[in-house]
């Protein structure tokens, strides 16, 4: 017969064990659906693997959307320091617009972020949190009309 003292001993090295296992299989799960955000000059500064996928956050710059035969459209996403050129296939948020606020999810090949995913503003005022943070930083943020 076993003593009660090893009994529970057994019992606490179980739990911890399944602990560390769900753990360890719950990192795995949330690791490939983590994804981080980036500005332009971010992106630029540092080199950053066709692999990763990121998402790119700044205004649509003024002048620079261009639309191809198809669904395919080009324009450039920027922190009003740097610019990157941004391509995506697909349909447009209704609110998507030059010189508005926008995050794009997708990959960054051979100098141009593909995105495969558009977030646009949604309101008159509305601004990602990390955009209005990094157009503070550059000192060109201008708070909007209440």
């Amino acid at each position: 017969m076993i003593s009660k003292k090893k009994q529970r001993i057994r019992w606490l090295i179980s739990a911890i064990i399944l602990i560390f296992i769900a753990t360890l299989i719950i990192g795995f799960s949330l690791k490939d659906g983590i994804e981080y955000y980036k500005s332009p000059t971010q992106v630029l500064d540092h080199k950053i693997s066709e692999n990763i996928k990121f998402r790119l956050g700044g205004l649509v710059e003024n002048g620079s959307l261009i639309k191809s035969s198809g669904k395919k459209i080009y324009f450039k996403i920027t922190d009003n320091e740097n610019s990157i050129t941004t391509s995506y296939e697909g349909i447009l948020p209704d609110l998507f617009a030059e010189n508005q606020g926008v995050i794009a999810s997708g990959k960054y090949i051979n100098g141009v972020f593909v995105a495969e995913e558009i977030l646009a503003k949604h309101d008159e005022s509305y601004l990602p949190k990390e955009v209005i943070e990094i157009l503070k930083k550059d000192g060109t943020y201008i708070e909007p009309d209440k």
